[in-house]
């Protein structure tokens, strides 16, 4: 148990943060499962406006720290690769 004022608040920031981190998580999820399962429907249209709705909570997240850069990097790049497949 901390004693110290500033310890006690960094505990209230840290479980204040955590849960905001956790939301963005899952919004981060459920963007990417929505393309996942556009491509898997095999419409280019579709998969690309997922991709499109999906590319700014990506970039969110790794801005703010909830995923490393070069993972939502790489996320794109492989997705954007998928996708491009579907329009050939």
């Amino acid at each position: 148990m901390a004693h110290h004022a500033s310890a006690k608040k960094r505990i209230r920031r840290n479980e204040n943060r955590s849960v905001i981190n956790h939301s963005r998580v899952s919004r981060i999820r459920s963007s990417l499962r929505k393309v996942e399962e556009a491509i898997e429907s095999g419409s280019y249209e579709t998969a690309m406006a997922a991709f499109k709705s999906a590319m700014p909570e990506l970039m969110r997240g790794g801005s703010k720290g909830v995923m490393h850069s070069n993972t939502v990097s790489r996320k794109v790049s492989r997705l954007n690769r998928r996708i491009k497949l579907l329009a050939s």
